[in-house]
């Protein structure tokens, strides 16, 4: 648990400034147009590097923080989740799919793993 979150964090964290620093570049991989405004998506990248570090915190002691693992599994959920209904809603390139598969899709078992083994280990203590 310990080596998958401090590798989630490293990901997260190396995304982040990618992605704040060459705000572009993703786009110009995929063929897509390019963002009119780069903020948000440097944004994006911020907050996503920011999780890395709440990542990084968890490696110490996994079960015991639990609750980082379980917002990061959330955002990996519910991220993919409104791709989907944008996608739907032809208010988003497919291309931008892509983001969703290193992003989300990598970590839901990895990230599940973590959260069943605290209600496995643990479920004595959340019933009192």
């Amino acid at each position: 648990m310990k080596m998958i979150l401090r590798i989630a964090a490293f990901y997260n964290i190396v995304w982040g400034l990618w992605v704040g620093v060459f705000p572009n570049q993703f786009f110009e991989l995929v063929d897509m147009a390019l963002p009119t405004h780069t903020m948000i998506w440097q944004g994006m990248g911020m907050v996503i590097g920011v999780y890395g570090l709440g990542y990084w915190w968890a490696s110490f002691s996994p079960l015991r923080h639990w609750p980082i693992v379980a917002v990061g599994f959330l955002g990996k959920v519910f991220g993919p989740l409104g791709f989907f209904i944008q996608y739907l809603r032809g208010e988003i390139p497919f291309e931008f799919f892509y983001t969703l598969i290193t992003n989300d899709f990598i970590w839901w078992i990895p990230f599940g793993y973590i959260l069943w083994k605290v209600h496995k280990d643990y479920q004595w203590k959340l019933t009192e």
